[in-house]
This record gives structure tokens, sequence and C-alpha cells, in this order.
């Protein structure tokens, strides 16, 4: 376990560093910061630490040698200019690396690779073997091919799905601010550094405020989601500001750096942990007062009688969202049941659904085994 105070107890490590961190002033990539953050990682790599970075940067590279001004708004530029920077983004950690003998490999991921549970393991047989061998793993979204219904969206959605996927004792988030305050402080002079945060609550939801930059596409919202994913998969989380001399070797050693997520201290098997972190949810469904308490309260399945409202298209094995009356996320999870059978017994006990669809008696909604409380 990695605590502030307990140093290199622990040895994988996922750091993720962004766009905005990356960017230059004119936009483009500093390479001179990127040859510091491959120096800091290699140092942990000699220190016994397994390090696997989740880079962003691709579109910022590309749209710099197209010589474009700005971020693209067109899918197909923005596209484009992923192609062209992910090759220059990676020849920059390539040729950084090779000048201490380490080798780097490239992975790059959509939802499709995820969602999917083979899919999934058969992306983390890839990680094990490529960190078995001493190579530093460099993951990206697929930017080049990944549309709505495939993208995670940000990279801090996806450093966290990494993370998990390849039980990373700790993450380190490196950003363009000191970490995370009580409210944005290029706003608002009174906002505060929290040093340790041990619960996301709403009103730090309400803090981060909206994602993006101009470079980029993520934010402290994101960043604060993956918090509380990691946080649920018992794994500490480091947000910092990555310009900071030596802070990732800060952060790992467990000095007090930038924000520091406390992980969760409940176990959750690997496969709820998939649910939590590796598909979109394909639709959502609204509970009652009563089925909240019965899932978060005593642990229980979710059945017809509990369900208010259905929205989406979903099949049965498909990940759908729980929330309540007031929107909040209650948990997410694997439908029993479709959209189109849901939406006909909703709110029905056993004795009505067997009138209109007697196929589906005894069916839960979503089955406990298969329900990871958000």
């Amino acid at each position: 376990m990695v605590t502030r105070n307990s140093g290199i107890s622990s040895r994988r490590i996922v750091i993720k560093v962004g766009s905005s961190t990356l960017a230059s002033p004119d936009g483009g990539i500093d390479r001179e910061y990127v040859r510091s953050l491959v120096l800091q990682i290699n140092t942990l790599k000699e220190m016994g630490w397994q390090p696997v970075i989740v880079s962003s940067g691709a579109i910022a590279a590309g749209v710099e040698e197209l010589g474009l001004e700005g971020r693209p708004a067109d899918m197909p530029t923005l596209q484009a200019a992923a192609s062209i920077g992910q090759v220059s983004v990676l020849s920059l950690y390539a040729a950084f690396f090779a000048e201490h003998g380490t080798t780097i490999g490239q992975i790059l991921l959509t939802r499709r690779d995820t969602a999917h549970r083979q899919s999934y393991l058969h992306a983390r047989d890839t990680f094990e073997r490529l960190i078995e061998l001493g190579v530093i793993p460099i993951v990206n979204e697929n930017d080049t091919v990944a549309v709505e219904e495939i993208k995670f969206g940000d990279n801090d959605t996806l450093a966290a799905l990494v993370a998990v996927m390849i039980g990373a004792d700790m993450a380190v988030f490196l950003t363009d601010i000191e970490g995370f305050y009580s409210a944005d402080p290029r706003d608002d002079e009174t906002a505060e550094l929290l040093d340790r945060v041990t619960q996301v609550t709403d009103q730090m939801m309400a803090a981060a405020g909206p994602a993006g930059s101009a470079v980029g596409s993520g934010g402290m919202s994101t960043k604060v989601k993956a918090a509380k994913v990691l946080m649920r998969a018992g794994i500490p989380l480091v947000v910092c500001d990555g310009r900071v001399d030596r802070v990732i070797l800060e952060a790992a050693e467990g000095n007090p750096v930038g924000t520091f997520f406390v992980q969760g201290s409940e176990s959750i098997s690997a496969k709820k942990l998939w649910i939590a972190t590796a598909s979109n949810p394909c639709g959502e469904v609204v509970i009652d007062a009563g089925a909240r308490e019965a899932l978060l309260g005593h642990g229980r399945s979710l059945l017809p009688a509990g369900v208010l409202g259905v929205s989406g298209v979903f099949d049965i094995g498909d990940t759908i969202l729980l929330v309540d009356t007031e929107g909040k996320t209650v948990g997410q999870g694997l439908a029993g049941i479709s959209a189109a059978d849901l939406d006909v017994i909703k709110g029905l006990n056993s004795t009505q659904i067997a009138d209109v669809r007697p196929e589906v008696v005894g069916r839960e909604v979503v089955h406990r085994d298969h329900l990871v409380i958000l």
C-alpha cells in the first residue's frame, strides 16, 4: 500500500501526462520538457518501479506540424492531426529513452478494445508481457479511428482504466496546476489546495468545473472522476503540477506534492473493476428510494419493481448506469434485462410481470455480482 509516507513500497505505477503539460508556449510539444520527463521516469525504472505512461499530445503535435491555428473543430482534420502527431510524440519518447538504453512500446486503445471481457484480458496480457520484458508501455487513445461511441474522451479516464487493468500500485496525473483546489484558483483568490482527499464529494465534483482546454480534452473534472474510480479500486492517486522539478520522484517517494487521493480500504473483484471502467454505459435506469437503499444499504440486486425510468438502447450483458431520482449516480452494472423489456415491466412485481412478459419473470435488472456501487 502506498501512502504519503510509505515511500517506494510498491512497484507498478501509471504516469499520465496531459496535453497542457506537454505543450510549449507556442502550442507545440515542449521537447526539453519531454526529455526531463523521460529522465525522471527512467530513474524510477532504475529504482525498481515498473512505469507505464499514458501520454496525450498527439493532436497538439499534429496541429504544430500541419501549421494549423488551434485545435481543429472537424473530426477528419482532428484525426489527421492525431495520425501525424502520434508518430512525432512517440519518436520523441523513443529517442530520449534510447539515451538511457530503455525500450518503449506503443499501445493505442479505444473502448472497443476493452468493452468485451476477452479483448480486455488480451490487452492486459500485452501490458504484462511488455513489463516483464523491461519495456515501458506508452499508451494513448487511438484518436485516428475513435468515434464517439468508442471513445474514452479523455486520457484521465484512460489512465484510470490502465491502472486498474495492470493492477497498479499508484497513479500520478501530471497537470498544469498544483493539484485539486477547493475552487478554481484562476478565478477565485480564496481557493485552497487540498493536500489529502479520502472521499470524493458532490461539492468536489462541482468545484472541479467543466472539462477541457485549448490543447486537450481533459480538465480537473475528469481527474476527479478518475480519482473516484481509482480510490474504489484501491489505487492511490497523486494529481500534481507536472512542471515542478522531480515531481514524479517526489510523489513516488511519498513526499507531499499536489493532492493525494487516498485509496479505499474495501476490496473489489477484478470483474467488477472491469465493469466499472472498461465500457461506456449504453443506457440509464432511474431507480426509486427503496431500490437505492436496497443497493447501497443491503448489497442487493436491482429488481424491476424498483425501476422508475429507462433511457438508451441496451441488451442483456450491456453496461448500464443506475441513477436516483435526483440524477445522482448510484452504480454501474451489466444489464440482466433488455431496455425494451424493462421499459414494459418497470415498477412491476413478479406477479404483474408474468402477465405481460412471462419470459423475464425472476430476472434481475442488475445482479449484485455484476454491480459496482460508485
